[in-house]
């Protein structure tokens, strides 16, 4: 009892913590995973086999973790490095991109082909933002977004920030659509053994439904607060630098990031587990960069990776106690057995919580959760893992600290003179954010049950 009460106790101090955002997210959960290992798996537990297995290194070490053709690559517990190794690879490739200037070239070629008209930017933008976040992590899409747009409103005097809230939502929906487009999906995917066609033709139908209807939703509540009809520019006169300062990088950043897409696709086919194609990228990027591989190398957001292994050896306490085995029975009680309701359990409980707190450790936790769901009432686990991952994805679009890319991208406009309020943001994301969600509950019932 000992062991279990410490847990609850340990996760519940993590996730206050993480919410009240004083002190860094990567000493919190690295804390909280020590606490966890000395109070849980040593005293109370006194097991060093719960710990190793928890800890999972060895299965980095094990052939399937790099290559499971023919076999599943699902980790049944403890701390996903295949999440970890692939983010860390993915932030390699992003900073040389970043490096070489391609996504400042992106977005303002993208800019003119839409004649610099602030509503055609707008709509483009929205897209842009969507399709870039299903293969790159949102918050650098928001980061070079945001900037991007900023600089172009003050070009052609247009109100930045009603584009910046849009971009946000359909960057964290984009991310919905695949594996690699969000953590949450990363984490599940990698957990439970899914690939990332498998997001693909699941989360990223409904995905591609759900951003046509937010967009439309978007243009006709947002289009009107975008420029005052007496501040519209002569798109002739515009001189926005459009250029590449070196073609060579450029045109290898570019295809590394081909290169990526087309492991990612077809990794189920090769067998190449995401983890693999991490560190393959990573090698790509490092070895062309040449003398600048070294400051790509130190521009990596570490304390993220940090973060995330501390939070999952946390929620491997609450898996290895039982502890979360007996929230996946009281779901199944309060649901009475109806599929119906427990799905529509998972996406609202996970879309409302997301909204407050990070949804990586939501997700990391409820994993567990819905696979001892399938256990014992015999749903199927991959439409959970769906609603889940939908939930989650979406419903931290809901308020500006549900996700990180919403943090980011207020921050940015905030510091360059436009700042968006709880009220604001709230007032235009939250009615998009149910929308979804409805659209989402429906396409799963009409296309799973």
């Amino acid at each position: 009892m000992f062991a279990e009460i410490m847990a609850i106790v340990i996760f519940v101090a993590m996730f206050i913590m993480i919410v009240w955002d004083r002190f860094p997210k990567h000493y919190v959960t690295l804390i909280c995973g020590a606490l966890a290992s000395i109070f849980v798996f040593g005293i109370g537990m006194r097991s060093s086999e719960a710990f190793l297995e928890t800890i999972a290194v060895q299965g980095i070490f094990k052939p399937s973790f790099w290559y499971a053709a023919g076999e599943s690559a699902e980790q049944t517990s403890g701390v996903n490095w295949a999440t970890i190794i692939f983010l860390w690879g993915m932030m390699v490739m992003v900073e040389g991109m970043a490096d070489a200037g391609f996504f400042d070239w992106l977005c303002l070629k993208i800019a003119k082909l839409a004649h610099y008209e602030p509503t055609r930017i707008f709509v483009a933008f929205m897209v842009l933002a969507a399709v870039l976040s299903m293969f790159i992590d949102s918050i650098t899409v928001i980061l070079f977004l945001a900037a991007v747009t900023i600089r172009l409103a003050r070009t052609l005097k247009f109100n930045p920030i009603p584009v910046i809230m849009a971009e946000i939502f359909c960057a964290n929906l984009g991310g919905s659509a695949t594996m690699c487009g969000d953590p949450p999906n990363i984490i599940i995917g990698t957990s439970l053994g899914y690939s990332f066609s498998d997001f693909v033709v699941n989360t990223g139908v409904i995905g591609a439904i759900s951003l046509v209807i937010i967009i439309v939703y978007f243009y006709f509540t947002m289009r009107g607060k975008l420029q005052n009809p007496n501040d519209k520019v002569d798109p002739s006169t515009i001189d926005v630098d459009i250029k590449i300062d070196n073609l060579r990088e450029f045109l290898i950043s570019t295809f590394i990031f081909a290169l990526a897409v087309v492991l990612l696709v077809t990794h189920a086919m090769t067998g190449l587990t995401v983890a693999f194609i991490g560190v393959a990228i990573a090698a790509v990027t490092l070895i062309a960069s040449g003398r600048k591989a070294l400051k790509l190398l130190k521009r990596v957001d570490y304390f993220t990776l940090l973060f995330f292994i501390g939070l999952f050896i946390v929620v491997g306490g609450l898996e290895q106690t039982g502890v979360l085995v007996v929230i996946a029975n009281f779901i199944a009680k309060v649901s009475g057995g109806n599929v119906h309701v427990m799905l529509a359990i998972i996406l609202w409980i996970s879309a409302i919580a997301s909204a407050f707190i990070d949804n990586i450790p939501f997700s990391a936790t409820m994993i567990p959760v819905i696979k001892s769901l399938a256990a014992t009432t015999g749903l199927d686990l991959s439409t959970m893992a769906w609603t889940l991952a939908i939930g989650t994805d979406i419903g931290g679009s809901m308020t500006p600290i549900g996700a990180s890319a919403n943090v980011v991208g207020i921050s940015t406009a905030g510091k360059e003179g436009y700042p968006i309020s709880w009220a604001t943001y709230c007032k235009e994301l939250v009615p998009g954010t149910i929308i979804v969600l409805i659209v989402s509950m429906i396409s799963i019932y009409v296309r799973y049950l």
